[in-house]
């Protein structure tokens, strides 16, 4: 299958990044966007993602979900070359993408979304490389909705932020990847149909031309750079999680939604009824 352009994706080749998250949305969190994912896949795109991963143990999308955390944190070659692109960090005040200052050679997270992106779609390639794709997008694209993926620099994405909950040491970084996403305490499952019960997302801006996954990453950094989103003092209370639940859920909503749509680009070839684009 010839590589279409994905409008979000193929224009930029690097992102900005910075000194990196100890972690990814915790497991709970990437499973949670890969069940979501995997409903909202066209017919032609969940059996090519089938094919692909049939030799995994979990031949699913959340099953392959926290592979590329697995392999960063196992070490291997693999992992240690690819440790800078689950994140890209931005300075105090300012959201402003600048490549050449933040990312030579796009070695951060947009530009390694959109690299597996190309690889996915090109059918020439080998199955292997393929496959090796799909699991590095699905995990990747979860971990730019997480705010902190595009934190800002000075505090390395919120590791340095140091907090005390119930009396345990957290940071601000570990308690967007675990805590928020086990608030309800509902098991990946029970949480993605709770997730896939609510009211319809609105209409997503980045789907329209011109826009690109750094936009995103852009999201995130406003989030993170809103008023009232790092606490109040080290110890960490109950209503800021309840406050921030509401945002955590509609990013993984949102990166549901938009890894489903760059899969179904990628794998589901035109239906005979509709016109090639």
């Amino acid at each position: 299958m010839p590589v279409r352009p994905f409008l979000p994706v193929l224009a930029l080749l690097a992102c900005l990044c910075g000194p990196g998250p100890a972690a990814a949305w915790g497991n709970h969190a990437h499973r949670i966007v890969g069940r979501l994912a995997q409903d909202q896949l066209r017919p032609a795109a969940a059996a090519e993602v089938a094919r692909l991963l049939a030799g995994e143990a979990e031949p699913t999308l959340a099953g392959v979900a926290t592979w590329a955390d697995a392999e960063r944190e196992a070490v291997t070659d693999l992992g240690k070359r690819t440790e800078r692109w689950h994140f890209l960090n931005f300075p105090r005040g300012n959201c402003e993408y600048v490549p050449a200052r933040d990312c030579p050679g796009g070695n951060c997270i947009v530009g390694a979304i959109d690299r597996q992106f190309v690889a996915l779609g090109d059918a020439a390639r080998p199955d292997a490389e393929r496959a090796q794709a799909l699991k590095f997008l699905v995990h990747l694209v979860a971990d730019v909705h997480q705010p902190l993926h595009a934190g800002l620099r000075e505090d390395k994405g919120g590791n340095t932020v140091q907090l005390s909950w119930r009396g345990e040491g957290w940071n601000l970084h570990s308690t967007w990847d675990r805590l928020l996403p086990k608030r309800r305490d509902l098991d990946p499952e029970a949480y993605a149909a709770l997730l896939r019960g609510q009211a319809p997302l609105p209409d997503d801006p980045a789907r329209r031309p011109g826009l690109q996954v750094v936009d995103w990453a852009v999201e995130s950094c406003r989030i993170v750079q809103a008023p009232g989103f790092y606490p109040q003092g080290h110890k960490l209370a109950d209503a800021y999680l309840d406050a921030q639940l509401p945002v955590a859920e509609r990013r993984l909503r949102q990166s549901a939604q938009r890894l489903a749509g760059m899969l179904n680009y990628a794998l589901a070839r035109p239906l005979p009824t509709e016109p090639t684009r």
